[in-house]
């Protein structure tokens, strides 16, 4: 497996979805950063199941311990290691049903990958569990960040197609917080509700859009030619189990546009250079422009659903059907808001340690 990402601010994941625990090992942090163990607690808050309608009914209540690297209230530049305990664990159906993988889920691969022997227990190491580690690992580098300016907004744009109208910063700051689905329009975020709660009732499931907007972010971050900014984060955000698309500025509809209408035309504004536009999202041959970095992150349907499915059994290949295992997420796009939040944060961490924007000490 390889479970690190990151070259200076190294984050390292661990744990299993029904296994003791799961948590993070960061390795690279700059000392001096204040830090409490309140100041990740509340971005778990943010991601923790049992919340809201749109989510899971499992109900963990995801107290963080900090075990290493942080005395007397601050960094010590040692790795950090960051936990929280699973407590409320169901695995009966994940015994009775070992053998028999559940269409969109990761128990056929890693059933073949792993020989049987990875842990199938709630998806195991595959599970949207284990993105809890990210999220309080994102919560440092987050503090980090805003110690050279840097702010990331992140909003749901679109759940079931339903999409919600363009929002300028100002309203995604004051909005996405506000409501059980993070969308920075108050009006669509009660319709992104509703359908919600009758894919629910149905017994099905919806997927949809998270947008991640990146502040402040200067000039010159990324390592061409493979260690792109994009590509980074592109990485990054594959490893969050429900991804299965990432476009940056204009994305794939740039495929539809001339050279004319694509092109970012460049300005100079308060003495620094800027384009009158941001098609490209703030990279340009993989190197952040200065301009706000723009990502688009699209995320599938649970694929845990109250239906019968069909699979087969591993051990004689005859046919089987499924119905839900456990409990699950009728929507997972409101709580990978927070994931998508913290996977940029680490990302941008680390580019800039590379890039000598952040010091190694914070005075």
């Amino acid at each position: 497996m390889s479970n690190s990402l990151g070259k200076l601010f190294t984050t390292t994941s661990f744990g299993e979805s029904h296994g003791e625990l799961v948590g993070v090992v960061i390795d690279g942090c700059p000392a001096g950063l204040a830090l409490s163990e309140a100041d990740i607690q509340a971005e778990l808050d943010r991601r923790k199941p049992g919340t809201s309608p749109a989510s899971s009914p499992r109900q963990e209540r995801d107290e963080i311990r900090v075990l290493s690297g942080v005395f007397n209230g601050h960094t010590t530049g040692a790795p950090i290691c960051l936990a929280v305990w699973n407590r409320d664990k169901d695995s009966s159906q994940y015994e009775k049903n070992r053998f028999v993988p559940w269409p969109g889920h990761a128990d056929y691969t890693s059933y073949v990958k792993y020989g049987g022997f990875a842990d199938y227990r709630g998806g195991g190491r595959f599970s949207g569990r284990i993105t809890a580690g990210f999220v309080m690992a994102g919560a440092i580098a987050r503090k980090l960040l805003a110690t050279i300016n840097i702010e990331i907004l992140t909003h749901t744009v679109e759940i079931g197609g339903i999409k919600a109208i363009a929002r300028n910063y100002d309203e995604i700051r004051r909005n996405a917080a506000g409501n059980a689905v993070h969308c920075a329009n108050p009006q669509t975020a009660e319709v992104m509700l509703q359908a919600i709660e009758k894919a629910r009732q149905e017994g099905d499931s919806l997927g949809g859009i998270i947008e991640t907007v990146a502040l402040g972010v200067p000039a010159g971050l990324g390592e061409p030619v493979f260690d792109t900014l994009e590509g980074e984060l592109a990485k990054a955000y594959f490893a969050i189990p429900a991804v299965k698309g990432v476009e940056f500025g204009a994305g794939f509809a740039a495929a539809g546009l001339k050279g004319s209408e694509n092109n970012d035309p460049f300005t100079a504004r308060e003495g620094r250079v800027a384009t009158t536009s941001n098609r490209a999202g703030g990279v340009l041959g993989g190197i952040s422009s200065g301009m706000p970095l723009v990502a688009r992150i699209a995320i599938k349907p649970t694929p845990s659903i109250a239906q019968p499915q069909r699979s087969i059994n591993l051990l004689d290949m005859s046919p089987a059907s499924l119905e839900t295992l456990g409990r699950h997420d009728p929507c997972i796009v409101p709580r990978a808001v927070v994931v998508v939040e913290a996977i940029t944060a680490l990302t941008l961490c680390d580019l800039a340690l590379i890039a000598g924007r952040l010091p190694r000490i914070i005075t």
